[in-house]
C-alpha cells in the first residue's frame, strides 16, 4: 500500500489516522484536499461509515456523495461504498467547497424566536409557513426570513442552517445553525439522538395509556407525495414514543417524542397504529377534522445541549398556538356536558 506522496511538510496537507473511536483530520487550504490514514480500529469497516464521521464531511451520506463523484481515492484508486478498509491505508478526499445561496433574504417574512445567539437560532414556526424553497414555493420561505439572520451550515444551498424540518402546517420549534460548524454538530446530535423534540397531537380514538411505534418508513410506491410504513429492511429506522395526557370521547391528546425523525413520521406512525391525527388532511379523517383547518400538531418542546462547549443547555417550550388552543378547549367543554 502506497503512502502519500505528496511531502507531509506541504501546509496544504497533513496526515492523520483515522480509528473509529477518535477521527483525527485535517482539511487542506489549496487545494482543499483532506488525508486520512486508516488505523486499526476502522480497519474492516466500509469507507462510507468511517469518512461519515469525519467531522469535516459530517454525514455517511455526504461521504457516500462524495465517493459517487470521484472525490475519494483509497491508495490512488477510486473506492466503492462498500468497500473495507485495510490498516495503513490512505485516503484522500477532495470536499466541496461550501455552497453559496442564491436565495435573497427577506426580513418580512413572520415567525417567532424562542431563543439566539451567536451560533444558533431556535425558530417558533407558525403553521403555514413552508420552512425552504420547493415546487411553488420560490419564495416567502422561512429560510428566506432566516437569511436575513445569518443562518448558514449544510450541504443543501436552498436550505442554509436547517438541521430539521417541520411540515409546512406543524407549527412549533426548530433549530438552526448560524455556521458550519455549529450545523454539523447539530446534525450529528441528532443522529446520536441528543436532542429531544417532544410533540403536542390530538389523535382520533382512545389509545393505551403509553405505546411506541417501531417501524420502518420509506415513500409511498403509488403516491410521491406521501410516505407510509413499510417492511424491515425496506426503509429507515423510525421511533414514536407515545403518551396520553387527556382523554376525551372519540379524541385524545397525546405527547409524542421522536426517537428518529423522518418526513412526516409522527403521521405515519400514528395513522399506522389506528390512531390517525385529528385534522391531517393526508392520513387523517377528512370527514371528521372536528373544525380544524390543519394537522393538530405541535412541536411543543425542544431540549439539547448547547453544541458550543461551556453554553447553557437549552430547554424551551413553545404553548399551543391559538387556533389549537382553541380546539383543546372544545373538546374539553364537549367532555364536560
Amino acid at each position: 500500500m502506497r503512502r502519500p506522496t505528496r511531502d507531509p511538510s506541504d501546509p496544504r496537507v497533513r496526515c492523520a489516522s483515522a480509528d473509529s473511536s477518535d477521527l483525527a483530520t485535517t482539511l487542506s487550504t489549496d487545494p482543499p484536499e483532506l488525508v486520512v490514514v486508516v488505523g486499526p480500529d476502522a480497519v474492516g469497516q466500509r469507507i462510507d461509515a468511517v469518512l461519515g464521521r469525519v467531522p469535516e464531511i459530517g454525514s455517511r451520506a455526504e461521504a457516500q456523495r462524495l465517493i459517487s463523484d470521484g472525490r475519494v481515492q483509497v491508495n490512488g484508486q477510486p473506492p466503492r461504498k462498500r468497500d473495507a478498509l485495510v490498516a495503513g491505508a490512505t485516503i484522500r478526499v477532495q470536499p466541496r467547497a461550501a455552497p453559496s445561496s442564491e436565495l435573497v433574504p427577506d426580513a418580512s417574512v413572520a415567525f417567532g424566536l424562542a431563543y439566539q445567539d451567536e451560533y444558533l437560532i431556535v425558530v417558533d414556526k407558525p403553521a403555514g409557513l413552508v420552512v425552504h424553497p420547493a415546487r411553488g414555493h420560490a419564495t416567502g420561505t422561512l429560510v428566506h426570513g432566516l437569511l436575513a439572520m445569518a443562518a448558514a451550515g449544510g450541504d443543501d444551498p436552498t436550505r442554509p442552517g436547517i438541521v430539521h424540518r417541520l411540515d409546512r402546517d406543524t407549527s412549533g420549534l426548530m433549530v438552526v445553525a448560524r455556521s458550519e460548524q455549529v450545523h454539523r454538530r447539530l446534525q450529528r446530535m441528532l443522529r446520536e439522538r441528543r436532542v429531544e423534540r417532544r410533540y403536542l397531537v390530538l389523535v382520533h380514538g382512545t389509545p393505551p395509556p403509553a405505546f411506541s411505534v417501531d417501524r420502518p418508513i420509506a415513500r409511498h410506491r403509488r403516491d410521491r407525495l406521501r410516505m407510509a410504513v413499510v417492511s424491515e429492511g425496506t426503509g429507515r429506522e423510525a421511533v414514536t414514543h407515545v403518551r396520553v395526557l387527556e382523554q376525551w370521547a372519540g379524541v385524545a391528546l397525546c405527547e409524542a417524542r421522536l426517537e428518529t425523525g423522518r418526513t412526516h413520521q409522527i403521521r405515519v406512525h400514528l395513522e399506522s397504529a389506528g390512531f390517525p391525527v385529528v385534522g391531517d388532511p393526508v392520513y387523517g379523517r377528512r370527514a371528521d377534522r372536528r373544525g380544524l383547518d390543519r394537522q393538530f400538531l405541535h412541536a411543543y418542546r425542544l431540549a439539547f445541549d448547547h453544541p458550543i462547549a461551556g453554553r447553557a443547555r437549552i430547554d424551551l417550550e413553545s404553548p399551543l398556538p391559538h387556533d389549537l388552543d382553541l380546539s383543546r378547549s372544545r373538546e374539553r367543554s364537549r367532555a364536560a356536558k
